[in-house]
């Protein structure tokens, strides 16, 4: 019972000493009052009790206490020789699956190699482009951001985390890191062209005027729900006398210029109109679009890993 004495006795202790702060309002003075006083009926001790005194304060022997844990923990992050060997092993193995375009076994083996060595930033960066490649993009930006914790000269983990970013329509952030990416590595031409890709879609995004859908006229007019939705748009009466007025025009000899501008205005007015139409009635259209045009949009495919 002596260690628990002891124990409790320098608890009482640090409780007296937090009495004294003038932090404290009464209501808290009289909170720690009544828990010196509980310990000491349920111990049995007194502050005449000094037999029971340890050599060190409470708060000292808990910060050193500390200061070992983190040691061990340091210490088992570093890993033995074998383990950063086969670590690296298996980071080839997950380099190789990435060739062959199968990102969750290079996932696998990426998430092995951190097993055995947690303080490796290739690792975190290559598992964040497998995550990229499946469209986990939350779990891409969370490993580039290790990856960044551990090594904040690391550029490719800021160009990954750029990418994941912008796939997540978070244009102003990714521009943020490819930025970065380009201070730590100037002349790097993915870096640049993503950078521009990025910043375009945020022109986009804040124009007054653009819809920011940004998809390919070849996978719209291939898309049976847009077919079906032009179908409708053009049994519109005013999209006929549209369209009829532009065809008179057509043919209408000289003075047809400047009616064909009025139209052409009148058109591209149309053309928004449709578009936000989708946008209305067909979010999931529009969605399967810009997912389209995304899978192309990046230069990362050309990209090695390290």
């Amino acid at each position: 019972m002596s260690v628990e004495k002891r124990l409790a006795f320098s608890i009482v202790q640090f409780l007296r000493d937090q009495t004294r702060s003038e932090a404290l309002n009464s209501d808290e003075h009289e909170s720690l009052d009544v828990a010196i006083q509980c310990l000491e009926t349920t111990f049995k001790i007194s502050p005449d009790d000094t037999h029971l005194a340890v050599s060190q304060p409470l708060t000292d022997i808990f910060l050193n206490a500390l200061f070992k844990i983190d040691s061990l923990s340091n210490a088992k992050l570093s890993p033995s020789p074998e383990d950063a060997e086969k670590a690296e092993q298996l980071k080839n193995e997950g380099n190789n699956h990435m060739k062959e375009e199968n990102y969750t076994s290079a996932i696998e083996c990426y998430t092995k190699a951190i097993d055995l060595d947690l303080k490796n930033a290739v690792y975190y960066c290559n598992r964040a482009a497998a995550h990229s490649k499946l469209g986990n993009y939350t779990e891409a930006t969370n490993d580039c951001e290790r990856a960044i914790e551990i090594d904040p000269t690391y550029s490719k983990a800021y160009g990954r985390m750029g990418l994941a970013l912008t796939a997540m329509n978070k244009y102003t952030d990714a521009i943020t890191y490819f930025k970065k990416a380009l201070v730590l590595d100037p002349d790097n031409d993915t870096y640049k062209s993503n950078l521009k890709v990025a910043e375009q879609k945020q022109k986009e995004v804040s124009s007054p005027t653009g819809t920011g859908l940004g998809f390919d006229m070849a996978s719209l007019i291939n898309n049976p729900a847009f077919i079906s939705m032009a179908a409708s748009v053009m049994q519109n009466p005013q999209v006929q006398q549209l369209m009829s007025g532009m065809m008179s025009n057509a043919v209408g000899g000289p003075a047809a210029g400047v009616g064909g501008l009025t139209d052409l205005s009148s058109l591209i007015e149309a053309g928004q109109q449709f578009a936000q139409q989708i946008q209305q009635q067909n979010p999931e259209l529009i969605e399967q679009l810009r997912n389209h045009i995304r899978s192309r949009s990046f230069s990362n495919s050309a990209e090695e890993h390290s």
